[in-house]
């Protein structure tokens, strides 16, 4: 049977070799030589194929019975071949998202910044460390009879003086207002209300005066503490005792003792500036103990004064002392 297949087909190739070549519809390939083959039939091997050539076997077992078995070992001219490395997949590149366009530099730009050139950084002078170590010098240098000396060359060369003074009793009550100077003799303060006092020198007298109360107390200036300010001619160390001298960086003070003041000795502290040019404030203790601090700012020595504030008006006297 098979032989009288084959014949057959054979004759079927040499018609169509002999026509020439095959017609559109006969060149379609069949549809076995597409699809994938087909699973061999799981019913049993009949006595009929097996008289086609194929061995009787039992019935394959389903699928569900299957179990992993070890793997065979390799035959023997497999296993002297090297193994064949496997082709390794390639990665995949991750998606980005395109990068803004690069701006080219202003020329001016490219012109400064050179990597060519090194970077010069110009160091600044510390202008108030100098300065201050200046002053400190200065003061430093001074020896108490030249800080005395110039305190009393300050005094004798001060005419006019206008400042606003801060004032701050024994008993810690503070008062301001404005100090009116000229040498020698006269003296003005003139307090901000609500405060009512006034004290006044006019060249020879010094009034203590209560503007409210309407009282008066009149006294000679060489019995005040304040001769440093009204002397014509001062001379500290020989009118006053100085009993200390003190250099600190922001101030320079010359301690006092007055035993000429009405009551007893007054204890009067004068405060410089580094360089002895400046008063900047005084404190006064009384022979009873109270001490009286006065602070000058704003000091004007070029201000024109009107002089009738230098005058003490005739108002009633209480107390007074001469």
């Amino acid at each position: 049977m098979r032989f009288s297949s084959l014949a057959g087909l054979a004759t079927i190739l040499a018609a169509t070799a002999g026509a020439g070549a095959f017609p559109a519809a006969a060149q379609v390939l069949p549809m076995e030589m597409i699809l994938p083959p087909q699973r061999p039939s799981a019913a049993p091997a009949t006595i009929a194929s097996a008289a086609e050539g194929f061995n009787l076997s039992a019935a394959p077992l389903p699928t569900a019975t299957f179990r992993p078995h070890a793997a065979q070992p390799a035959a023997k001219g497999e296993a002297d071949a090297p193994a064949k490395p496997e082709p390794k997949a390639e990665p995949a590149m991750a998606a980005r998202a395109p990068l803004p366009p690069v701006r080219p530099m202003p020329p001016v730009a490219q012109a400064e910044f050179r990597a060519d050139e090194p970077i010069v950084i110009t160091p600044k002078p510390v202008v108030a460390a100098a300065a201050g170590a200046a002053a400190t010098a200065k003061v430093e240098h001074l020896s108490n009879q030249e800080i005395v000396d110039r305190a009393n060359a300050y005094f004798t060369g001060l005419g006019t003086l206008v400042a606003d003074f801060t004032q701050i009793g024994g008993d810690g009550r503070r008062l301001g207002g404005t100090l009116y100077l000229q040498r020698p003799g006269k003296l003005r303060f003139d307090y901000d209300p609500p405060a009512t006092l006034e004290v006044i020198a006019d060249g020879t007298s010094v009034a203590v005066r209560d503007k409210k109360l309407l009282t008066q107390d009149l006294y000679f200036i060489q019995q005040t503490p304040l001769k440093f300010l009204l002397r014509e001619q001062v001379n500290l160390g020989r009118d006053i005792a100085v009993t200390g001298v003190t250099s600190e960086p922001n101030s320079v003070r010359v301690n006092l003792e007055d035993s000429s003041t009405l009551g007893g000795t007054s204890r009067i502290t004068l405060y410089f500036d580094p360089a002895v040019q400046t008063l900047t404030q005084w404190r006064i203790v009384d022979p009873q103990g109270f001490q009286t601090v006065v602070m000058l700012n704003k000091t004007d020595r070029s201000r024109r004064i009107d002089q009738s504030l230098f005058r003490i008006p005739n108002a009633p006297t209480i107390g007074s002392s001469r």
